[in-house]
């Protein structure tokens, strides 16, 4: 990859307005509905906003992204390598919601492009929409309401169950699992869990070995685990027939961990009692578009349109939460919490000191190239810290005050430059 440029953008400490090198505001452009609260946040920061209430068809958005600074995104937009190359300005893109799959992580940290989310900011929303699945799905509300919106009067018991001293498995362990399982216990239910690395059983949660195990023993399955390679199609046809008779499936995780073919057999035969299905393999891009899906008129299922995190609450505080993080690293140049480049985080800088942000590729001798550059320009280094990732390392500099231009100039030309920022 060639060096940036040295007139990368580069923006004011912390208490200024964030600044390009051009002089003008640095542009956030936001894309599908992020939360309102932004409109606030980010003027105030200094930032100028454009905003896109859906993701935009490819041509549009390689047009939008060459004048974008920082980008605001969910989970309808995907950002590849090509589309990082058509935006030479991009610094940091945001993701307002919980996963990062939509971005190409590497290729972004290729380019010096520091990649943020919000992984705990709708823990709650989610936790609580399962918790609500498990009483709906056992007291079958769902069937019984349609039938009154079809005139028929279903006064029966048959198949409907209190969930207290149930038994609830929850497959993967973080923050929403574990707090799915606070709730279920709250409310009665056996909690048994499994994940994949050791965790500490909140209350009177007990761990269990393997997912075989899980599976067999509990009356209701919920999946809560990030979308990788080893968790597609976690729960595929021979996981689902090791399920007990009857139990429930939930699945507000990741739409290709489940296999809804599979899961719709076992709901037709019987085997499966019921499903709640808040994610899918293929989601339309808009409201506008059909849908279609296997478990679609299957009774005793709940199908919702991809709303776990879907509250007032949990948007306003992913949308507080990626601001804040956007907003700290265009002024202070922190990576901490960053999801794909090294996490490097200083003080907040100093009215009478410089910063230099460097981004690298981690070979040997690049420290010592700029060490050398910088001392024989006359720069004093008063603060220093490093980290690197694979093959990208992250420096923050603080100096003192100098000739800024024929210092950007010397960075810039280091070989291994991946991208230059000053804040000054």
């Amino acid at each position: 990859m060639t060096a940036a440029p040295a007139d990368s953008p580069s923006a004011t400490p912390a208490g200024g307005a964030a600044i390009s090198t051009s002089g003008q505001p640095l542009h956030a452009v936001l894309f599908e509905g992020i939360h309102p609260i932004v409109e606030e946040l980010l003027p105030q920061a200094g930032f100028t906003v454009e905003r896109h209430a859906h993701a935009l068809p490819r041509e549009r958005l390689i047009e939008v992204l060459g004048r974008a600074d920082l980008v605001g995104i969910r989970s309808k937009s995907r950002v590849d390598s090509e589309l990082l190359a058509a935006a030479p300005r991009l610094f940091a893109i945001g993701c307002f919601c919980i996963g990062v799959d939509q971005v190409d992580l590497r290729a972004a940290a290729l380019r010096g492009i520091a990649v943020f989310n919000a992984p705990f900011s709708n823990t709650r929303s989610v936790a609580e929409l399962t918790i609500a699945e498990v009483v709906a799905l056992s007291r079958r509300l769902f069937d019984k309401s349609a039938a009154l919106h079809g005139g028929r009067w279903d006064k029966s018991a048959s198949g409907c169950r209190e969930v207290r001293g149930r038994t609830l498995g929850i497959v993967g362990y973080g923050h929403i699992g574990s707090q799915v399982s606070v709730l279920a216990e709250a409310m009665g239910l056996r909690v048994l869990y499994h994940d994949i690395s050791p965790k500490l059983p909140m209350g009177n949660a007990r761990p269990v070995a393997t997912l075989e195990e899980l599976l067999a023993s509990a009356d209701v399955v919920s999946l809560h685990v990030p979308a990788t390679p080893a968790t597609r199609g976690l729960l595929g046809a021979a996981e689902i027939a090791r399920l007990r008779p009857g139990a429930f499936v939930i699945n507000n995780a990741r739409g290709n961990v489940v296999d809804l073919p599979a899961l719709a057999e076992a709901l037709r035969a019987g085997h499966v009692g019921g499903a709640a299905i808040d994610v899918f393999p293929a989601e339309p891009e808009e409201s506008s578009c059909p849908f279609a899906c296997d478990l679609a008129g299957l009774p005793n299922v709940i199908l919702t349109p991809h709303i776990g995190g879907s509250t007032e609450e949990a948007q306003e505080a992913i949308a507080r939460d990626v601001c804040a993080k956007l907003v700290r690293f265009a002024r202070n140049g922190s990576t901490s919490t960053a999801v794909n480049v090294p996490e490097v985080d200083l003080p907040q800088l100093r009215p009478d000191q410089h910063r230099i942000l460097h981004f690298h590729h981690n070979v040997p001798g690049v420290l010592g190239r700029m060490h050398t550059m910088l001392a024989t320009l006359g720069v004093n280094i008063n603060a220093e810290h490093l980290q690197s990732s694979g093959d990208v390392s992250y420096v923050i500099l603080d100096v003192d005050p100098v000739g800024g231009e024929a210092v950007k100039r010397g960075l810039a030309e280091v070989p291994e430059t991946i991208r230059l920022r000053t804040l000054w």
